[in-house]
């Protein structure tokens, strides 16, 4: 059984950093994209970051040069280190892998997903 576990999340001033992590077991992970989506209260799940088992590496558009995407095969563990937070930022992060192994993902066709992690944005 697939399983994804993340930890890191937090309260954190604007300005401030997190790092994210995400384990996977039950599965090696070869072939599979990893990816971290968010979702905001009253907003939809969005793709934040994903790498692929080549280590093909997308961002979203809000968090470019802000977040960095890394992933050790051998440890089957994803990261997500998050610098420059934003209030915005705030939200559910979820862990999520799919067999598809392509770095643009759609939420509702997601095959993983681990149970979320908060991190929140304020002062």
């Amino acid at each position: 059984q697939v399983q994804l576990v993340e930890s890191g999340g937090g309260l954190v001033q604007p300005g401030g950093s997190l790092r994210l992590s995400c384990v996977l077991s039950g599965h090696s992970g070869s072939g599979l994209v990893m990816a971290w989506f968010r979702q905001a209260s009253g907003k939809e799940r969005e793709l934040v970051a994903s790498v692929t088992s080549g280590e093909t590496i997308r961002y979203a558009d809000s968090v470019k040069g802000r977040f960095t995407i890394s992933r050790d095969a051998r440890r089957n563990t994803m990261w997500l280190q998050m610098d420059s937070l934003k209030p915005e930022d705030t939200a559910m992060y979820y862990c999520a892998a799919d067999r598809s192994n392509r770095p643009y993902l759609i939420a509702a066709r997601i095959d993983y997903w681990g149970q979320g992690t908060q991190v929140t944005v304020s002062t």
